[in-house]
């Protein structure tokens, strides 16, 4: 099997702060190989601002971000694959930090809520939906990586061929 590397460049400088009385600013810029920057600090829940930066990216929203974005990913794979067409998909994903059983804090759980509109004549059940995020779950790179309970609570839905895009659609219990 393979080995791949993925590399990310994470700066921070002081600036001039005392530093000893730990009110530094934890504002920093995170920089990838494709030439993206982003700015990144730590979470106002953890570190109050002004020391943390509410604009940026904090480590545990993008903890986040990358178990959904990795689902999502393998979630329209496998659809194309299957031949159905993905036409938006939308998650609302939550991530709960609390104490572990050691007492010092964890991503305990997070609960991705993706949200698929197919377009076309040939339409998934909620069945296949429901077996596409196993699938996906069960092939998501981040999600096998993490001890994090990874839950997923898919909103299914179908729009009706003639729909206008952005129009309502029905979503079945």
């Amino acid at each position: 099997m393979a080995e791949y590397e993925y590399a990310a460049s994470i700066d921070w400088s002081r600036q001039g702060a005392r530093f000893s009385d730990n009110r530094y600013s934890r504002g920093h810029t995170w920089r990838f190989d494709g030439g993206i920057e982003v700015c990144a600090s730590s979470s106002a829940h953890i570190v109050p601002i002004p020391m943390s930066v509410t604009a940026a990216v904090d480590p545990e929203e993008a903890f986040v971000a990358s178990l959904s974005s990795c689902h999502m990913l393998w979630f329209l794979s496998l659809a194309a694959t299957g031949g159905w067409i993905v036409d938006s998909y939308r998650d609302n994903a939550v991530g709960i930090m609390a104490p572990a059983s050691d007492g010092k804090l964890a991503m305990q759980k997070v609960t991705l809520r993706p949200n698929v509109e197919f377009v076309g004549k040939r339409q998934p059940s909620n069945e296949e939906v429901n077996h596409l995020h196993r699938k996906a779950h069960d092939e998501c790179f981040i999600a096998r990586s993490v001890r994090t309970e990874v839950r997923c609570e898919p909103i299914h839905g179908r729009r009706d061929e003639s729909a206008e895009p952005h129009q309502a659609w029905e979503t079945d219990s």
